[in-house]
């Protein structure tokens, strides 16, 4: 195993493990980001559309920046939200 194969390991676990973004946002970005999650009317999809970021990073960003309560409480809401759109579908 080349040292480039073991750099890119290790920061791969460092990201991982701390849940460590690989992009920065303004304070202005986070909260539009977290004000589009927060909309049942926005997918992750179109977050990741329009910010270049998927399902881990925001839910990263949504952890980092809401209270524990309200974190559980729209995580429920979304895993609920998306079982019910894909009965539905």
């Amino acid at each position: 195993m080349n040292s480039y194969c073991v750099v890119f390991k290790i920061k791969y676990y460092i990201v991982k493990k701390f849940n460590i973004m690989k992009k920065k946002f303004s304070e202005s970005e986070t909260s539009e980001i977290i004000e589009m999650a927060l909309s049942d009317h926005i997918s992750f999809k179109q977050i990741k559309d329009l910010y270049e970021i998927g399902e881990k990073d925001v839910k990263i960003i949504m952890r980092k920046n809401l209270k524990e309560g309200s974190y559980k409480a729209w995580r429920k809401r979304v895993r609920v939200f998306s079982d019910r759109r894909n009965t539905y579908k």
